[in-house]
């Protein structure tokens, strides 16, 4: 065998190695959020209580609290892990992360501004609001960072979305200041929980996050191509106004719906990424689907951390997250070999 073969032999059973792990953390980490909480209930009691519903309280707490939240943090986790590796392949920039770069804040500034000025309640509302502050967000960092003759890079993409994170995070303070339900859904987005306690909530954000799912799947051979250079895509037949708009509509969507439906989760699409990476290579048909299954194992994980370093309380999932994100983000910022992917 040569050595490029064995190179070749030796990722394949690398990423055979991770799909398995990833299942088996993926089962654990559900688990875990079942079985962990406020309350102590015995193993055996939450399997009762899955299988027969009945009206005892362990089984309420099961049925409304515990199996919303892990299907919230399953699916919130899967949106912004594939959304930062979308990010990161279409930028080509190794900090890019919704929440670096505006993107999570221009959707939380959006759902304030559809209490503030036109009332709107409803979590679909929230969506559509959130869909739109999200793409607005990302356009004006990209716009901001590609100023001068070198165009974007990771530097000049990192302060353009910190400068447009903090004037967003400004103008949102201000609103919040001037209306109280704006205060309240406020308090509810600034933290980031998966605490969701209304199924419906979690029924109403699904398609949106299946679509933007499946839009951020069908992008990999599109990446891939971009990765080579767009004027080797185009001549290997890609088109690349295509695939850049296929990105940056499910980064869009996914961001939105998991910010309209859990607050602003920072960190996951910075994390999340890289991990996986060291499992696929630069192969987004691989790197792709990982990221997915690592952001929900990731967000459980957290959020079951949470709940147990401060019982009978708890932290919020995304102070979790940002405890961890941010020395991971310190780190990858001080590395040489930062400038691109």
């Amino acid at each position: 065998m040569s050595e490029s073969e064995g190179r070749i032999a030796a990722r394949r059973r690398r990423r055979l190695v991770g799909v398995g792990a990833l299942a088996g953390l993926l089962v654990l980490s559900c688990l875990l959020s079942l079985l962990i909480g406020a309350k102590l209930i015995p193993p055996t009691e939450v399997w009762t209580a899955l299988w027969d519903r009945g009206n005892t309280a362990n089984a309420l707490i099961i049925h409304e609290l515990r199996i919303p939240r892990t299907w919230a943090g399953i699916l919130a986790g899967a949106a912004l892990g594939l959304a930062g590796a979308l990010l990161q392949g279409h930028t080509r920039n190794p900090i890019a992360d919704p929440s670096i770069l505006g993107i999570t804040q221009g959707a939380g500034l959006a759902v304030v501004l559809a209490v503030f000025n036109l009332g709107i309640t409803s979590m679909l509302g929230f969506i559509w609001f959130g869909f739109g502050g999200a793409l607005l967000g990302a356009l004006i960092v990209f716009a901001i960072g590609s100023i001068g003759r070198g165009g974007s890079t990771p530097v000049t993409l990192a302060l353009a979305g910190a400068a447009i994170s903090a004037l967003l995070q400004a103008i949102t303070s201000a609103l919040v200041l001037l209306d109280r339900q704006s205060l309240d859904t406020y308090r509810f987005w600034k933290v980031g929980s998966v605490a969701v306690t209304d199924p419906s909530l979690i029924r109403q954000v699904l398609p949106f996050l299946l679509l933007g799912l499946v839009l951020g799947l069908a992008n990999a051979a599109g990446l891939n191509a971009l990765s080579l250079g767009e004027d080797v895509a185009r001549s290997l037949g890609h088109h690349v106004g295509r695939s850049r708009t296929m990105g940056i509509a499910a980064i869009a969507v996914l961001v939105g719906a998991a910010v309209a439906m859990c607050g602003p989760i920072s960190f996951v699409g910075l994390i999340v990424p890289h991990i996986a990476r060291f499992f696929t290579g630069a192969d987004h048909r691989w790197l792709l689907p990982f990221s997915t299954l690592l952001g929900s194992c990731l967000v459980l994980l957290a959020d079951v951390v949470g709940r147990v370093v401060a019982r009978p309380s708890e932290i919020q999932v995304g102070v979790m997250l940002a405890m961890v994100g941010a020395p991971f983000f310190i780190a990858l910022v001080r590395r040489r070999k930062l400038v691109r992917l």
